[in-house]
């Protein structure tokens, strides 16, 4: 079952074991099951008043500016520390790439902690900060800052791996010929990773789509200035289950939108 075979051009083609299949299923059916138990609990009777009131609409629209701006925020310095970790020699390095990824695995609540003594009224930088009339924390900025916290890791892990596979021969051929670190890294390096930092960019936005525990702990739940649809779809669900039910699928579609139409460009670039 699943032998090798030849496709037309006669290249030769390794099946899968057969077994895979089982395991693959009940990762799938796992993954799928809760999607499908939502649809099944949506009131589509009222579901679009549900997703169309004023608090939904503003939640919203928070998510998706804040997500936005974080995702920028996770390009500029995101791909500066790819290329870090990726073509930098250095002591330390991997020290600095486990403390980068870390909040890839830390509780999300431990991530809005660690920033609110960062950047609180009383932190390591929001007391010098304060001195100056900035205030960060419980403010959209602090929505920003916890977002990029959860998400640049997605984005540093794309786009070093994309540098990686991509290798450094182009970039020797570059320089041989007498082009700049700047040129190398504009005209040769960035276009061969573009896919790698597509992905990364995608990632990166809709995880801060969907962060919860550091917003909540940093800039907590304020309407129109902090409350993103996370943070929404949590308080509706103590008071109006079918609404927290119908803002659960909208957040879905707008993410699966994302990711499928950016899925979509990296395949044509590559």
């Amino acid at each position: 079952m699943s032998q090798a075979s030849r496709d037309p051009g006669g290249q030769v083609r390794v099946g899968l074991p057969g077994w895979t299949y089982v395991p693959a299923a009940v990762g799938a059916a796992f993954l799928i099951l809760p999607l499908v138990a939502v649809l099944l609990e949506i009131d589509w009777g009222n579901f679009v008043s549900l997703i169309t009131s004023e608090s939904a609409r503003t939640a919203l629209l928070l998510s998706l500016r804040t997500a936005t701006a974080s995702t920028v925020a996770c390009i500029l310095l995101g791909i500066p520390l790819a290329l870090v970790l990726a073509r930098g020699r250095f002591r330390g390095r991997s020290a600095l790439r486990s403390l980068v990824l870390l909040p890839l695995v830390m509780p999300p609540v431990v991530g809005g902690i660690a920033l609110l003594y960062t950047f609180g009224r009383n932190g390591l930088l929001g007391e010098p900060l304060e001195a100056f009339g900035i205030r960060i924390a419980f403010s959209t900025t602090a929505v920003v800052l916890a977002q990029t916290f959860v998400s640049l890791p997605f984005l540093v892990v794309s786009l070093e791996g994309s540098l990686h596979v991509a290798g450094r021969r182009y970039e020797e051929v570059a320089a041989t010929l007498g082009a700049r670190p700047t040129t190398v890294l504009r005209r040769v390096t960035l276009p061969l990773v573009l896919p790698g930092l597509a992905s990364g960019a995608v990632l990166a936005f809709a995880r801060a789509l969907g962060e919860f525990g550091a917003t909540i702990t940093f800039a907590g739940s304020l309407q129109g200035v902090t409350r993103t649809l996370p943070l929404e779809i949590y308080l509706q669900r103590e008071t109006d289950p079918h609404a927290a039910v119908a803002l659960s699928l909208l957040l879905i579609v707008v993410a699966a939108g994302i990711v499928l139409l950016t899925h979509r460009r990296s395949a044509a670039v590559l």
